[in-house]
């Protein structure tokens, strides 16, 4: 080794960090602005920025340029919202955001979500969207208006009399009463394994166990999936996952084969444990609400 390579090696890391930038002038020149002893390294391929504190620095100013554009995005989207507003009973704005209280709807849960940015605020129990994703949401409106208007409470108890009294209502209130029987056929030769996450034609539930009930052919075709004529098939007691069970499932990664949908039950995949998950999630929030409530009705004895 010579006295280069020596030397070299025994110098002393400098200390400080490196950071990638988006190849626009503006920004270089911004970020040049903040860190004037910033150099460009070709072996890092990076900027370097020196010093100990060098990381946390670099952290805060692109939280600030972040902001900064989150904050022109949202200016974009007040104009746009100004100059073609979205006019409904089901939408409010405010300042901030856009706020949407419609009645409840899995068609509306859906379509939001897909909507960059927007939150539910389970306290005043509306949707959150801002300005910078207008034109996310316009898109979207139609669909999100039309299920609101036909989950209004006056539509729901019209459609329920329409149809009150016809084969539509018989079969309305046979597939109540099946879900609530939490039972799900499985071929008896294959069944699935019990206390873990499972797709299902019905969605992602755990098996917890079967009696070895035959289950008729009829019934699974009419409520289930088509059964398969050379199987034989049991009836198994299922749950809802709980959210920690679910977060913690690996989903599957392929969807479910040919065979494993005719079995009628496969390992989730990602999208369906999202799902599980989402609805783990609106039935947790129902129990807090729930017990917040019970516990601000309950007043001490001595109180009455």
């Amino acid at each position: 080794m010579n006295e280069q390579t020596k030397d070299q090696a025994s110098r002393p890391t400098r200390a400080g960090a490196t950071t990638d930038l988006p190849h626009d002038r503006i920004t270089v020149a911004r970020f040049r602005e903040a860190f004037p002893r910033a150099r460009w390294s070709d072996r890092l391929n990076a900027w370097f920025v020196p010093g100990r504190t060098a990381e946390k620095r670099i952290s805060r100013w692109l939280a600030e340029m972040e902001a900064e554009a989150d904050r022109f995005a949202d200016e974009k989207g007040r104009d746009a919202f100004a100059f073609e507003p979205i006019e409904s009973r089901y939408l409010e704005t405010t300042p901030t955001v856009i706020q949407i209280r419609t009645p409840y709807s899995r068609t509306i849960v859906n379509e939001i979500r897909e909507i960059s940015h927007a939150r539910w605020d389970a306290d005043r129990r509306l949707w959150t969207v801002p300005y910078r994703s207008f034109e996310e949401l316009r898109l979207r409106w139609p669909a999100i208006e039309t299920a609101a208007e036909r989950n209004e409470p006056e539509a729901r108890r019209a459609r329920r009399e329409a149809i009150k009294g016809t084969q539509e209502d018989d079969a309305s209130k046979a597939r109540m009463r099946e879900r609530r029987r939490k039972r799900y056929p499985v071929p008896a030769d294959d069944a699935p394994p019990f206390e873990r996450a499972i797709g299902t034609h019905i969605g992602v539930v755990f098996f917890i166990g079967t009696d070895g009930e035959l289950a008729d052919p009829a019934t699974i075709g009419t409520f289930y999936f088509p059964a398969a004529d050379s199987e034989e098939y049991a009836w198994a007691s299922w749950r809802p996952g709980s959210l920690e069970e679910l977060v913690t499932t690996w989903p599957a990664r392929t969807p479910p084969n040919k065979r494993e949908l005719n079995r009628g039950w496969w390992m989730p995949t990602l999208e369906e444990l999202r799902i599980a998950r989402r609805d783990a999630k609106s039935r947790r929030r129902a129990r807090e609400r729930k017990d917040k409530k019970d516990a601000s009705g309950e007043r001490p004895a001595d109180s009455a």
